[in-house]
């Protein structure tokens, strides 16, 4: 089984905007199951797309499992099984021994952007960039899961 650590910030707006970043991929993403102890999710990012399972997330850990699946097959679900999908474009800055992913939001989450941090270990250092703010890695409300109510 697969653990996905993850940490997630706010990120300020200024100082995001000020920073040479490199040119960010359009994600396209659905849920075609959401409840609180599973999620599976479709992805389309650039031109690559993934079907997505996660569980329960307790802390900041939670299992996940991701398969690369055909971009018509991800089209077509989520046309079929989706009412709702989040617009977002990511980007992705190396810092140190890790990569930072910021997503900055489109459509009815215009305005939000969040920067999540993979890591190994739960207890795990890293360095912490100076555009990110507050820590919302267990706020639900952060989660893209959540999120998509909005949309």
């Amino acid at each position: 089984m697969a653990i996905e650590i993850e940490y997630k910030f706010l990120v300020n707006r200024e100082k995001w905007s000020a920073l040479s970043k490199p040119e960010g991929s359009l994600i396209v993403q659905a849920y075609i199951h959401n409840s609180k102890e599973v999620t599976v999710r479709v992805r389309i990012k650039g031109t690559s797309a993934y079907l997505t399972i996660k569980g329960q997330t307790i802390g900041v850990s939670r299992s996940e499992f991701e398969y690369e699946i055909p971009i018509s097959d991800a089209e077509e679900m989520i046309e079929q099984f989706s009412a709702k999908h989040i617009r977002k474009y990511r980007y992705e800055i190396s810092m140190g021994k890790h990569t930072w992913e910021v997503d900055v939001f489109g459509g009815k989450l215009e305005g939000l952007i969040l920067a999540e941090i993979e890591l190994n270990d739960e207890d795990e250092v890293f360095e912490k960039p100076d555009w990110i703010t507050e820590d919302v890695s267990t706020d639900e409300s952060y989660y893209n899961a959540v999120l998509i109510e909005k949309c």
